[in-house]
């Protein structure tokens, strides 16, 4: 039955992924044109470090699937993908190897095919800190990601009932195991307050994972007979709105959900991610059109994400977050109700020219 959910997973994010309108509030966020901003691309450098890691590009695929023949077969070629073009991946939920080891080839051959790339296991919020341990370890991982799902398992028909226990347990994972602990929604975003709680559990890292992208209420709800859950689909916060939201919270960030293009990775790190995940576009590729063609749009990414960076005087991905932005639509209402100025970042370069000038530092 795991198996069969796995795969039923995988086909319904594949056929929203042919059925999405390719609109979100990521289409909110645009950059004011300076047009002599502009660097020199060898002067660009796409590394990116948070909370004690440190990656080569900011550029990551995030978690998807594993625990059956044909999710085993797509975790080999993302991790392919991976080792190819030196971009971080994570495991989807392990959950299945708990119940079932003999599954755990499906999840370890990210290690196997990826033996130097960065790796990150990953858990719900109900594991043990054994099984965490075991997650670690069978991937050799070099970080864990603990995925919170509340509107997923709601819909799910098998899904889980009780979420009181998930904020101790999150905090026994994260003093337990030795690898950075990095706490991920599944597509329905993290507001602030999330954030501050998750800082105060001793988690390293909150990936914010936004709606947007691939609808696990809709996924879930497409699972059950009578579909009578069709009205809790489009539910949460996309990734550019919890950004902006956590803006100052102390905790890094990593951002997915929703992300389409490297126009939309430059956008989010521009507000404040460190890194930048994409998952459902990636399996599109891979499923659609094989592993050789996801090595070249994530190399494409890379490449026009390191062109957008020139174009706008970004050397680092840090620096984008001096460039200036408008936030516009519905996600500007956002903005003023939960008491965000965006008139901020709209002059940011100004600021930080301002900053230079009593540094003495080169812009």
């Amino acid at each position: 039955m795991i198996a069969q959910r796995k795969d039923d997973h995988v086909r319904l994010a594949i056929e929203q992924q042919h059925q999405s309108s390719g609109r979100n509030q990521f289409d909110e966020v645009t950059f004011v044109h300076h047009a002599l901003a502009g660097t020199d691309r060898p002067e660009v450098s796409l590394g990116t470090a948070f909370a004690g890691i440190g990656w080569q590009v900011p550029l990551y695929i995030n978690a998807m699937t594993g625990g059956s023949v044909n999710t085993g077969v797509i975790n080999r070629n993302l991790a392919v993908a991976a080792r190819e073009t030196g971009v971080p991946i994570a495991s989807g939920s392990m959950s299945a190897y708990f119940k079932d080891p003999s599954c755990a080839g499906t999840f370890s051959v990210l290690r196997e095919e990826n033996p130097d790339g960065f790796v990150m296991a990953n858990v719900n919020a109900t594991a043990s800190v054994e099984n965490a341990r075991r997650a670690v370890d069978l991937l050799k991982a070099n970080a864990l990601q603990i995925h919170i799902n509340t509107v997923q398992e709601t819909v799910m028909p098998e899904g889980d009932r009780s979420f009181a226990s998930w904020v101790p347990q999150i905090e026994k994972i994260a003093a337990a195991v030795d690898v950075p602990v990095i706490v991920k929604e599944v597509g329905f975003g993290l507001s602030r307050e999330t954030v501050l709680l998750l800082e105060e559990l001793g988690v390293r890292a909150a990936d914010v994972s936004g709606r947007g992208g691939t609808d696990f209420a809709r996924i879930e709800n497409g699972r059950r007979r009578l579909g009578d859950y069709a009205y809790l689909e489009g539910w949460g916060q996309s990734a550019v709105a919890c950004l902006l939201d956590a803006q100052g919270a102390g905790l890094p960030l990593l951002a997915s959900g929703g992300v389409r293009n490297p126009l939309d990775v430059a956008r989010a790190l521009a507000l404040g991610a460190n890194g930048v995940g994409a998952s459902g576009g990636f399996l599109r590729t891979v499923q659609d059109e094989g592993v050789e063609a996801l090595v070249a749009q994530l190399t494409t990414w890379l490449d026009q994400l390191a062109a957008i960076m020139t174009m706008l005087g970004a050397r680092t991905p840090a620096d984008l977050t001096r460039c200036d932005l408008l936030i516009n639509g519905t996600l500007r209402s956002f903005c003023t109700d939960r008491g965000i100025d965006t008139r901020q970042f709209a002059q940011r370069s100004r600021r930080a020219g301002a900053t230079d000038e009593l540094t003495g530092n080169a812009r």
